[in-house]
């Protein structure tokens, strides 16, 4: 179990920072083109280190569909959904409503995997989200695009997000390998963002500064650890109680941005905020 909290949090850390490092590579790419980096990036990274990595990893070809499945939605549809989700509604909304993956990763658990979930830890992970959600929203007019029907977009992300934790413990019980189930996953997915940008653009990687390239490299090596990590969690422990921790990464993306890119000051929002998150996290390890 102590390792399951580990790698739930090093999930939350990895993910919270590629959000930064993501946004320093928006500054001179398009968002499909720097997925079409930044996922094959993680991608070459593991193949690379795979004689070490895979070396001893059991091989069961019963869970290789059930990756490959995941593998064609996550990363890669989530990717593509946060794309459009950021060019109708922007930043703020999207994240916002991303918070609310958990939610639907404990529903899931408790209705398909059937874990227990006390009433202190569902307390908890309600004021876990509110943290993040707090943390997130930036001034009260960002909310002025609620009713569009392209929230159905960040809430399809969200969903992707939660669905994906309790999918990948059922493929984790039939394969017992979270680095398998990662390759596998991430091969799938950089070839689907590739060729999105192929038919959109007509190549499969889009002419930028080395610089974007390379932040958007950083990223995907980021967000890669980060499903790594969750997915070596969920495999050691409840979702119940990973979910809850994965989702405090808001608090780190904010804690990273205040200090990089020095846009974003400590306000007692945040503080309010961060708060909670701690108090629902603690709720949530405490039950």
């Amino acid at each position: 179990m102590t390792a399951a909290i580990l790698f739930a949090f090093a999930s939350a850390a990895f993910l919270g920072a590629g959000v930064v490092t993501s946004q320093l590579g928006l500054r001179t790419m398009e968002p499909l083109a720097g997925a079409a980096v930044s996922v094959p990036s993680f991608t070459l990274l593991f193949l690379l280190l795979s004689p070490i990595l895979l070396a001893g990893e059991p091989v069961v070809w019963r869970g290789l569909p059930i990756f490959a499945a995941i593998g064609l939605f996550f990363p890669a549809s989530l990717t593509l959904l946060a794309f459009a989700s950021n060019r109708a509604l922007g930043p703020v909304i999207t994240s916002t409503l991303g918070n609310l993956a958990p939610l639907f990763s404990v529903a899931l658990a408790v209705a398909l995997l059937h874990e227990p979930l006390r009433a202190v830890q569902f307390i908890g992970l309600v004021i876990a989200v509110i943290g993040a959600v707090i943390i997130s929203v930036t001034r009260p007019r960002d909310l002025g695009h609620w009713r569009s029907l392209a929230l159905l977009l960040p809430l399809a992300a969200a969903l992707i997000r939660g669905v994906i934790p309790p999918i990948v413990k059922l493929g984790l019980d039939v394969w017992p390998s979270p680095l398998w189930a990662c390759f596998i996953g991430y091969v799938m997915s950089s070839l689907v963002v590739l060729a999105v940008q192929r038919i959109r653009q007509g190549i499969f990687l889009a002419k930028a500064p080395v610089s974007g390239r390379l932040w958007f490299a950083v990223t995907g090596i980021s967000n890669g650890l980060a499903t790594l990590a969750m997915f070596a969690a969920v495999h050691r422990g409840p979702i119940t109680l990973v979910a809850p921790i994965v989702a405090v990464y808001p608090l780190v993306t904010v804690l990273l941005s205040a200090v990089l890119l020095k846009h974003i000051a400590i306000t007692p929002r945040i503080v309010g905020g961060t708060l909670l998150t701690v108090a629902g996290v603690a709720l949530v390890l405490a039950g």
